[in-house]
C-alpha cells in the first residue's frame, strides 16, 4: 500500500448521491446518530458516483496499489468507515475509497485496517524480486503492528499477489515497457523501486 491523495468531491456529488442517500434515510425513518440494524440494506446511491471515483483516482485500488481497467467491473466504492457502524457515512464522499471487488471483500467491515488517505510513504516495504510486502522495520512496534494486520486482513502478501507484483518488476526490468508505464500499473511497485534506487 501507499498513500492516496484525498480528491476533491465532484460538483455533482451532493445532488447525485448524498442528497438522495440521505432523503432515502429520513423516509425509511433510518436515523444517522446510531449503528445500522442488522439485515439493513441502504439504497446504494454511491454506485452513481463510480466513475468519478475511478476517474478522479487514476484507476488505482486503494489497498492493492494497482491500475485496473474499468470495463472489466472489478472496481467497487469501499466505504472505509463501514457504513453498518456509521450509517451518517454511507453518502459521504470523503468516505470513499475507489477498491478492487477482491479488496472491498476482503475489508469489509474491518476496522483493523490502516486508511490509505493517511499512510506515509514507506510503511509498506517491498521485496522486488519475490514481491514479499511487509512493515518498515524501522517503525514503532504499535505500528508495525498495525500495518502487519492490514497485510494479513487484506491478504497483500498471499502468492497470488506476491508473483504479480514480482512479475510487474520482472517485466520492467526486462524492457516491456517504460518506468511510466510501471508507475501507472503498479504505483506501489514503481515507488518501492524508486526508494530503492532501482530505477
Amino acid at each position: 500500500m501507499i498513500h492516496v491523495a484525498p480528491q476533491p468531491e465532484p460538483a455533482s456529488f451532493d445532488g447525485n448521491v448524498r442528497r438522495r442517500g440521505l432523503a432515502w434515510l429520513d423516509r425509511n425513518n433510518i436515523p444517522l446518530n446510531r449503528s445500522l440494524q442488522k439485515g439493513t440494506v441502504l439504497e446504494p446511491y454511491w454506485r452513481d458516483c463510480l466513475d468519478d471515483l475511478y476517474s478522479l483516482y487514476s484507476g488505482t485500488c486503494a489497498y492493492l496499489a494497482i491500475f485496473f481497467e474499468r470495463v472489466t467491473g472489478a472496481g467497487s466504492t469501499d466505504h472505509f468507515v463501514a457504513k453498518s457502524k456509521r450509517v451518517d457515512l454511507a453518502y459521504e464522499w470523503a468516505n470513499f475509497r475507489l477498491a478492487c471487488t477482491r479488496m472491498n471483500s476482503r475489508k469489509a467491515c474491518h476496522d483493523d485496517i490502516l486508511d490509505p488517505f493517511e499512510i506515509e510513504t514507506g510503511w509498506f516495504r517491498l521485496e522486488l524480486v519475490s514481491g514479499r510486502i511487509f512493515p518498515d522495520p524501522g517503525a514503532l512496534p504499535a505500528l508495525r503492528d498495525t500495518i502487519q494486520s492490514t497485510i494479513d486482513r487484506l491478504g497483500l502478501d498471499d502468492r497470488d499477489h506476491r508473483e504479480m507484483r514480482a512479475r510487474h518488476y520482472q517485466e520492467y526490468r526486462e524492457g516491456w515497457y517504460p518506468s511510466e508505464f510501471l508507475c501507472r500499473r503498479s504505483p506501489f511497485v514503481w515507488a518501492e523501486a524508486v526508494r530503492q534506487n532501482l530505477l
